[in-house]
């Protein structure tokens, strides 16, 4: 029977400034508006364009106020930016770790990082522009180093298994990512492998290296590889 435990949410709300006090913030038009309402705008405008359909005067036409409520309520748009990061962590972390055995839930987190990352893949690219990637993590990391500790992989050994892991699925991410209609066709790793005849590869090696790869079930066996080498069986 599969056990279920929920990543920590840690993060708590930012406390709001009361605003009936200040004239500036009563109009009609800004009425009901609050800092929650503008992230979550913002967040909407990424996942769907991308990082660069994050404008601040975009954001305040999709919420029929002046660019300098944006600014009021939360700040620049690095400002924006961040919270919007912490915004997507927080919910990443209400997804629940699945398995009986600490390989299968620590490969559950793997598998939601992977999925995450590539359901929302302007949240995605917004991170990894601003450096934040590990910030949009956090939670999921904090997930994968609490099954770590309870499998019995803690200090030195639980630092190599969890960077080992995140490496190998950001390594996956930058395949699944990229732009295959940006590359021309000669330049693509299958056409360049069509070319080679090196006498010491073996044909059939050669012949392979010209297919595609079915890139989830090699994520799979890939990372359970890993996994398999630094967490004790159960």
């Amino acid at each position: 029977m599969n056990t279920v435990t929920y990543f920590p949410a840690s993060v708590q709300p930012v406390a709001q400034t009361s605003v009936s006090s200040n004239p500036r913030r009563t109009s009609s038009r800004h009425a009901g508006l609050d800092r929650d309402d503008v992230v979550e705008a913002a967040l909407l405008l990424v996942d769907e364009g991308g990082p660069e359909a994050l404008t601040m005067r975009r954001l305040a036409r999709k919420l029929g106020v002046a660019t300098t409520t944006i600014y009021w309520h939360v700040g620049s748009r690095d400002d924006v930016v961040d919270a919007v990061i912490r915004r997507h962590g927080e919910r990443q972390a209400e997804h629940a770790v699945s398995g009986d055995t600490a390989r299968q839930r620590v490969m559950s987190v793997a598998r939601h990082l992977r999925d995450e990352a590539l359901a929302h893949r302007g949240i995605t690219r917004l991170a990894e522009l601003h450096g934040e990637t590990s910030v949009l993590n956090e939670h999921l990391e904090v997930a994968m180093a609490r099954e770590l500790t309870t499998a019995g992989v803690v200090g030195e050994d639980a630092r190599d298994a969890l960077r080992a892991i995140l490496i190998c699925v950001g390594g996956f991410l930058v395949v699944a990512m990229r732009n295959e209609a940006a590359i021309p066709p000669d330049h693509s790793r299958t056409a360049v492998w069509s070319r080679v005849d090196d006498p010491n590869v073996d044909p059939s090696t050669r012949l392979a290296l010209t297919t595609q790869v079915d890139l989830p079930v090699l994520f799979e066996r890939t990372v359970q590889a890993i996994v398999d080498t630094h967490v004790p069986e159960a």
